[in-house]
């Protein structure tokens, strides 16, 4: 899983989206990219999973870029803890998206195929996306 190599601090507050992406937003490397529509967190696990499937479709001709990266411990309690004991131990790590960033790009595929390719790889994360092109 993809988790950072070096942290200043072991664990993090959770945080709050305020507004759409600023950066990240527009496509920089391929021809469709996979944006998401509503914010929220994308766990370490959807990103390693999206990762196979664009590997898989891209392996003889094309490109793929992920354009995100899960920073953000995300700790948790076990199961049947009481309240108190301080804070629960890390437990993934989560990439924090806002509404507007990109997500995937791909290159090198026709429309069709990429469209199939960002559309199975859309189904793996836990937010909404659209697919998009270079010209829009």
């Amino acid at each position: 899983m993809l988790a950072p190599k070096r942290q200043k601090y072991r664990k993090q507050f959770r945080g709050t989206w305020r507004r759409i992406a600023v950066k990240g937003d527009k496509i920089n490397f391929g021809t469709y990219a996979l944006r998401s529509l509503d914010k929220g967190w994308i766990k370490d696990r959807e990103i390693e999973a999206s990762r196979v499937v664009l590997a898989r479709a891209t392996r003889k001709n094309g490109k793929f870029w992920i354009r995100i990266f899960p920073n953000k411990p995300y700790s948790k309690k076990p199961p049947e803890v009481t309240m108190g004991a301080g804070k629960g131990d890390v437990a993934y790590f989560v990439s924090s998206v806002s509404p507007g960033r990109v997500l995937f790009e791909i290159d090198g595929l026709s429309e069709v195929e990429s469209k199939m390719v960002l559309e199975n790889v859309a189904a793996k994360l836990s937010v909404k996306t659209r697919i998009i092109n270079r010209s829009i």
